[in-house]
């Protein structure tokens, strides 16, 4: 009986996990800008338009990509169905300040 200790290589830096919890489009854009995103193969249309305007699900997929489901993963499935799910509690309560 054998014990293998497997070393997974991450490709995506630390300060970017942790900037895109808070600012994912400029943490998008610094990784894009600090060097080609050549191991997750994000070339074309679609990766900018997700960048634009749902860039918490590019960071998931990113995330997806490097590590597969991880704590990582997990922590910012968590923050995005929070930041969605207190979007639409602040839009009905600002709806209703303005009725009066």
């Amino acid at each position: 009986m054998s014990l293998q200790v497997l070393m997974v290589i991450h490709s995506l830096p630390l300060w970017f996990l942790i900037f895109a919890l808070f600012l994912p489009r400029i943490a998008l854009l610094l990784l894009w800008l600090g060097g080609p995103i050549a191991p997750f193969h994000l070339h074309g249309i679609v990766p900018l338009v997700f960048a634009i305007l749902l860039p918490r699900v590019l960071v998931l997929y990113l995330i997806y990509l490097d590590q597969g489901i991880s704590l990582w993963f997990i922590i910012h499935l968590v923050v995005a169905l929070m930041v969605w799910g207190g979007s639409g509690s602040y839009s009905a309560r600002r709806r209703h300040r303005n009725d009066y």
